[in-house]
């Protein structure tokens, strides 16, 4: 039961940031609250918020701008919205499995780790499901660009050139957090530790034969 309200505490408290946040954005950054409609998002994949929806949050590191993202994490795979709903549901399900049998009750890492990347997979979910589209504000380091001319794929020039949300950051984070835990050796359920092994050696010798 502590695993499971651990779990369920991290996810929910992750997926209520992350649904406040970009509701917020979207009422506030620009000269006028956005107002999303889903019909005419999914029926014009030309529509996109007001390029006045800018603000700079701190010069030269974060800025706000307001994004319509119909792809994954980082606009990857874009005007797959239906394939993304059916692998984000199905991934959801796969970390309850995880979680309810291949992770221990004192796993306390792998429990934050999976609560973070349900909270931003179920975040971005609910996105895509009411409006078509996942709504993104974040953009660090604004007008930075790369050096000696390069520039990605597409011509952008910008050192990070793309806009994400907070479930976006919950969603790499719980992956980060379940690679550090792949990397650390849990000690076994009720096994003894190293100085309990001392002492009972310490104490118990074998008789000498005569």
């Amino acid at each position: 039961m502590p695993s499971w309200l651990l779990l369920l505490s991290v996810l929910l408290i992750g997926l209520c940031i992350d649904l406040a946040s970009k509701s917020a954005a979207f009422r506030l950054i620009g000269d006028a609250p956005v107002v999303l409609d889903r019909e005419e998002i999914l029926g014009n994949t030309n529509w996109h918020p007001p390029p006045d929806a800018h603000r700079s949050a701190i010069p030269g590191v974060l800025a706000l701008h307001l994004v319509l993202n119909r792809g994954a994490v980082f606009g990857i795979g874009p005007g797959q919205r239906i394939f993304f709903v059916v692998f984000t549901v199905a991934a959801v399900a796969v970390g309850f499995y995880v979680f309810a049998s291949r992770t221990r009750a004192r796993d306390r890492l792998a429990h934050v780790a999976i609560g973070f990347i349900l909270a931003g997979a179920l975040g971005n979910l609910f996105d895509r499901i009411m409006f078509g589209a996942v709504r993104d504000f974040l953009k660090i380091f604004p007008d930075v660009h790369l050096p000696l001319n390069w520039t990605w794929p597409g011509g952008n020039s910008e050192v990070f050139p793309w806009v994400f949300n907070v479930a976006d950051v919950l969603l790499l984070s719980g992956i980060g957090l379940l690679m550090v835990r792949m990397n650390r050796r849990i000690e076994p359920a009720g096994a003894p530790d190293a100085s309990a092994q001392a002492s009972t050696a310490g104490a118990v010798r074998p008789i000498d034969p005569p």
